[in-house]
């Protein structure tokens, strides 16, 4: 009877409990064949997997590749899960996503041979808590970018750090829809920047130790231009003193040392709300794109941009590259914000619309150069603002997968 009653029990309590769930499969650990583990995991994934790897450090000799739809990559957490490409035998990413609704988490990034991590077509993308860095500091010989999405829509960049890319530390590029937020880069060229993009929100980082702070530009011949509706705000953007390494050629080799925020042939880009200190260039710069253009359908001029309730400490008191030699003329030292004065380009003129609602202790100069290219020798400063305009501020991004938000709006 005790035998029967027993196997009753056993058969109660296996229907209440319900089918066992799957084992939950382990972290991946550092070891000889982990590349390789790692690689076929990311190749046979299905959507909504998790791919983990432990604490330890993974040393790689090749880059790794993601392409399917809806999955986590995630490590131990930053500073306890590494993945080295030191030993990289090829040119390429540390890592490349080219599929939709990935997150990449927890882990810190060391040296790739090419950009760190970048993801191209791939929406509705998160890179959250990440580091990915160039230990041997600032060397033209580095990465490109070190977070690196472009051609999409919905990005969401949040608590990341970057430092040592030779071009920029986090771009994002030809995308929309776009949130960087909660991240410090330092001693890369640019650490910011949003190019060729609309609709981003850049707020709550730290820019520090790079040659400039936050770019937003618009490039000719691309498949995607006519860049807007940007949103800089509640940043901290000091110190940026690193000595310009971008390798010859780079648009952004042409950034001068000390820029707090450089904006070029963009349209409605707001900058509110920053704490600005120590930029020996410029705190913000303005300026038309300088190049030969030969797309017809390019704009080169800035226009329709505010500036306004920001706090400026020291700045503008070392100009390099260019603008140096215009300091001499401004009494030493340029001024809080520097706009090229340009309004024409080819046959064609624009009322830009620069607004600056500043105190009027912090300082403006237009250098009035009229017309593209900018020639410096024939600069004619002005120090009077233009007149203000209403300018409507573009909305605040929303992206449905921004867990963080949703769970902030819940309570």
């Amino acid at each position: 009877m005790r035998l029967v009653l027993a196997a009753v029990s056993t058969i109660v309590l296996a229907a209440a409990c319900g089918p066992t769930e799957p084992a939950k499969p382990a972290a991946l650990l550092p070891s000889a064949t982990a590349y390789a583990d790692l690689q076929k995991l990311l190749i046979e994934a299905k959507a909504g997997d998790t791919i983990e790897l432990g604490e330890g450090r993974f040393d790689f000799t090749d880059g790794l590749s993601l392409d399917v739809d809806n999955v986590t990559f995630r490590g131990a957490g930053q500073d306890k899960t590494f993945i080295s490409f030191k030993g990289q035998t090829g040119a390429g990413e540390g890592l490349l996503v080219t599929s939709d609704g990935v997150t990449l988490s927890g882990f810190t990034m060391e040296d790739a041979k090419g950009d760190g991590i970048k993801s191209k077509g791939a929406d509705n993308i998160t890179y959250k808590d990440l580091k990915v860095i160039w230990t041997g500091g600032p060397l033209a010989t580095n990465g490109a970018y070190g977070v690196y999405p472009v051609e999409s829509t919905n990005v969401l960049v949040d608590g990341v750090t970057v430092s040592g890319a030779s071009d920029a530390g986090i771009y994002v590029g030809q995308s929309e829809n776009i949130i960087v937020r909660n991240s410090r880069v330092e001693y890369n060229v640019a650490g910011i920047e949003i190019e060729n993009s609309k609709f981003a929100d850049v707020h709550d980082n730290v820019a520090t130790k790079n040659t400039g702070g936050i770019l937003v530009f618009d490039l000719p011949d691309l498949p995607v231009m006519g860049g807007h509706s940007t949103r800089i705000f509640n940043n901290q953007i000091v110190e940026n003193d690193t000595q310009n390494f971008a390798p010859p050629g780079n648009i952004v080799a042409n950034v001068p040392t000390g820029t707090g925020v450089l904006l070029m042939a963009n349209r409605n880009v707001h900058v509110f709300g920053n704490t600005f200190d120590k930029n020996k260039t410029a705190h913000v710069m303005i300026v038309s794109y300088s190049d030969t253009i030969k797309d017809p359908t390019y704009n080169p001029l800035p226009r329709d941009f505010v500036i306004r309730d920001n706090t400026y400490g020291e700045g503008g008191n070392d100009p390099q590259g260019r603008l140096s030699p215009l300091a001499p003329a401004l009494g030493g030292s340029l001024p809080a914000i520097v706009w090229d004065g340009v309004t024409k380009y080819g046959d064609k003129s624009e009322e830009v619309r620069i607004v600056v609602r500043e105190a009027p202790e912090v300082g403006f100069v237009s250098l009035g150069l009229g017309t593209t290219p900018p020639d410096l020798t024939k600069a004619q400063p002005s120090m009077t603002r233009l007149p203000d305009a209403v300018i409507e501020e573009p909305p605040a991004v929303v992206l449905e997968h921004d867990k963080s938000a949703a769970a902030q709006a819940a309570g």
